[in-house]
C-alpha cells in the first residue's frame, strides 16, 4: 500500500481492532513487557508493507519511549547502554547497506529471521541457567549491538535481541526495564532523520495516524507499568520468550 494513502485507506474493523491493539503493546512493551512489541510487528506488516510499516510504527515507538524514561529514569545501567551504542549505529550502517539487495517481499522474511535468531539465543541463554557466567566478552556486546542496531532498523525487531543481552547480564527486573527504555530512546530519535531522508518513510499522513494512536499506547503503558510490578521474574523471563516466539511464527507464515 502507498504510504501517502494511509490515512484515507478504508481500514476494515479488525484492522481498526488491529491498530488498537498494537498501539496498547507498544505501550506496555515499554514499560513493562519489550517482547510484546515483536507480536505486533506482522501485524502492521500485513496492513502497511513491511518496509512501510516500519515508518509508522517509529514515531509511536519514539513517543513510548519518552513514557518509559519518566518511569524507568533512575532504574538504568548505563555501563551497558555505552557498550551497545557505537555498536548499534553500525548495525544502522549494516541495515542501510542490506537494504539495496532486499526485495520488498523479502522485508518481511528478514524481520522474521531477525527475531528467530534472538529468539534461539534467548533460550540457549536461559538453559545455562542462573548460574552461568556473566558475558564479559568485548564480542558479545559487540554482537547484540550490531544485531540490535540492524534488526531496529529493518523492522523496530530489536526487542528479542537486547532480551538476550539484558538477560545474560542478570539485571533485576526493574533495572532490565529502565536499561531498555533508555536504550530504546537513544536508538529510536536517532532513527528518525535516517529513516526520513534514506527510506522516505514518513508523510503528514502517517504522522496524523500516530496521533491518533497516542490513547492507546497511553492506556498500554500504564497496563504495562501495572503488570510489571505484579509479576514474578521467573514469570517476566518465561513471558519475555513466549513472546518473541510467537512473532516470529507469525512473520514466517
Amino acid at each position: 500500500m502507498n504510504i501517502q494513502n494511509i490515512v484515507s485507506y478504508n481500514f476494515t474493523p479488525w484492522q481498526i481492532v488491529i491498530l488498537i491493539f498494537c498501539g496498547l503493546a507498544i505501550g506496555m512493551s515499554k514499560t513493562g513487557f519489550s517482547g510484546i512489541t515483536t507480536v505486533m510487528i506482522p501485524f502492521m506488516a500485513l496492513i502497511f508493507g513491511a518496509k512501510e510499516s516500519t515508518g509508522v510504527v517509529l514515531p509511536m515507538l519514539c513517543f513510548a519511549d519518552l513514557l518509559a524514561v519518566i518511569v524507568y529514569r533512575r532504574s538504568a545501567s548505563w555501563k551497558h547502554i555505552f557498550r551497545l551504542i557505537p555498536w548499534a549505529l553500525a548495525g544502522f550502517g549494516v541495515a542501510l547497506v542490506v537494504d539495496r539487495f532486499i526485495p520488498p517481499r523479502g522485508f518481511k522474511t528478514l524481520i522474521g529471521s531477525c527475531i528467530l535468531v534472538g529468539l534461539v539465543v534467548m533460550i540457549w541463554n536461559e538453559r545455562r541457567g542462573k548460574d552461568a557466567a556473566i558475558p564479559t566478552a568485548w564480542w558479545f556486546s559487540a554482537s547484540c549491538g550490531i544485531l540490535g542496531g540492524f534488526t531496529t532498523m529493518i523492522g523496530n525487531a530489536a526487542g528479542p535481541i537486547m532480551s538476550v543481552f539484558l538477560l545474560s547480564m542478570r539485571l533485576p527486573k526493574e533495572v532490565f526495564v529502565g536499561t531498555g527504555a533508555w536504550f530504546f530512546l537513544i536508538v529510536n530519535y536517532l532513527k528518525l532523520p535516517i529513516q526520513h531522508f534514506a527510506w522516505h518513510n514518513f508523510s503528514r499522513e502517517t504522522l496524523i495516524l500516530n496521533l491518533l494512536m497516542i490513547p492507546a499506547i497511553l492506556v498500554g503503558a500504564l497496563l504495562g507499568v501495572i503488570m510489571v510490578k505484579k509479576i514474578s521474574e521467573a514469570h517476566f523471563r518465561i513471558m519475555i520468550l513466549v513472546l518473541a516466539a510467537i512473532s516470529a511464527i507469525l512473520l514466517f507464515r
